[in-house]
């Protein structure tokens, strides 16, 4: 049976990949002058995700949208960071988001909606 559950489990991820793919929204625009202050600020975030996950994928999808150069993090499949965000997150939870602050603060955002409202509301 549980063999059963994760051969359909990866099916269905397999179909929401598909169908993200399909109906990808096409990244904002900027001026390259934009664009690299967005990298800049971008570059203290990280994505703690699954792939398949379709909460994961809300928030990816978000992440091309708004054209935002974020790093991804398998914490399924790389036990390293499967490891820092049970330890340093304080959670298995995905997806999350880790954003360093200016001052040394490091804030753990779960939640693909209040994910995607921070990323809207800062990037947007």
């Amino acid at each position: 049976m549980n063999v059963l559950f994760r051969a359909i489990r990866w099916v269905l991820g397999q179909i929401i990949l598909f169908v993200d793919w399909i109906t990808r929204p096409k990244p904002v625009t900027r001026a390259p002058d934009k664009q690299a202050e967005v990298d800049r600020e971008t570059a203290d975030l990280k994505l703690y995700h699954f792939r398949l996950c379709p909460f994961c994928v809300k928030t990816r999808r978000t992440i091309h949208k708004l054209a935002l150069n974020i790093e991804t993090r398998d914490a399924r499949n790389d036990p390293k960071w499967n490891q820092e965000l049970i330890e340093l997150g304080g959670k298995y939870q995905v997806p999350c988001l880790r954003i360093a602050k200016d001052n040394g603060e490091v804030e753990w955002l779960y939640e693909s909606d209040d994910i995607n409202a921070y990323l809207e509301k800062r990037f947007g």
